[in-house]
């Protein structure tokens, strides 16, 4: 059976949130559909995959309701589902942040056409501002782009204030991106008040780009928050960039320490995988709580153990 993984979000006013979460869970208690579904007073942030059969379904019940009428959904084509659960909640922020922002005052989008035009023109004057993780980043990233200096996406307004000490503010154009364009939604935000005025925001992010003009000015894959982990972001296939966290080898490959207490994702190759036995340092193979390891060419995410297994490890 083929799997359709959506990826989707809505910036809008919505009156009653719960109310919606509920008619969520409904229809996916109803159907053969998993994923991440984020709801709240701001808008929608959703990941999900449907069996083929049932996308249909999801795509009457969700763009025929006048509140959601063209929702930009993005589609990717799957063998198996890649979530291993259905979550979907109401949480206060859509993206960590921990400040509010005002949606209005945001980066002009950008189309993927117009932001190759850009690409193709960019002078001395433009930075290309990737807005996810420094591991994302080490997957795959626009030529050129500034290498993420943050672990975690509620340090980017720290980042910013950096980049105002290299950068003039009043002269400098941002081209900014991210996986599927949300987390610019806010961060273009951050970056005007922060005096930045020429600020553009790639529409549909990094997906979207790949489905609509493919690997131009693009190195190595994308990284993604569900069990592939790492994907091409067109049809022709790119050059792997990524490189071992141990030895150095080009790879893909994304692990999640072995040691419990660290849990860092991180690039491995197979055999360094066994070396280190799954873990991200030397440090991390010598602790207490570190569980067994599985080297493989496509690993998934590491999954929160059964209790039994938990009670294997020290606390």
């Amino acid at each position: 059976m083929d799997y359709l993984v959506l990826a989707f979000y809505l910036i809008k006013p919505l009156e009653d949130p719960n109310a919606l979460v509920k008619e969520f869970k409904q229809f996916f208690d109803t159907h053969d559909v998993v994923g991440r579904i984020y709801i709240n007073e701001e808008g929608i942030n959703a990941q999900m995959s449907v069996a083929e059969p049932h996308a249909h379904a999801f795509f009457d019940w969700f763009l025929e309701d006048e509140r959601f009428k063209g929702t930009d959904i993005k589609i990717h084509h799957h063998h198996e589902h890649v979530f291993p659960k259905k979550t979907v909640k109401y949480r206060q922020q859509l993206v960590a942040l921990d400040q509010k922002v005002d949606y209005a005052k945001g980066g002009k989008h950008a189309t993927a056409a117009e932001w190759k035009k850009m690409l193709d023109e960019k002078d001395k004057n433009t930075i290309v501002l990737d807005v996810r993780n420094d591991y994302e980043w080490e997957v795959g990233h626009f030529e050129g782009a500034e290498k993420p200096d943050f672990k975690t996406f509620r340090e980017f307004p720290d980042s910013v204030k950096q980049l105002k000490k290299k950068y003039d503010p009043e002269k400098t154009r941002v081209l900014m991106y991210c996986t599927g364009g949300i987390r610019c939604e806010l961060y273009s935000c951050l970056m005007k008040e922060e005096g930045f005025d020429e600020v553009y925001q790639l529409e549909g992010g990094v997906i979207k780009y790949g489905q609509e003009v493919g690997n131009d000015h693009w190195k190595g894959n994308l990284f993604v928050f569900d069990d592939r982990l790492v994907v091409p972001i067109a049809d022709e296939p790119n050059e792997t960039i990524g490189e071992c966290r141990h030895c150095h080898t080009k790879t893909d490959s994304c692990y999640n320490c072995a040691n419990m207490d660290c849990n860092a994702l991180f690039l491995c190759c197979i055999e360094c995988c066994k070396k280190f036995l799954g873990c991200c340092s030397s440090e991390c193979i010598d602790a207490p709580r570190r569980r067994e390891a599985t080297p493989q060419e496509k690993p998934k995410p590491f999954r929160k153990l059964p209790f039994e297994e938990k009670q294997k490890y020290p606390h």
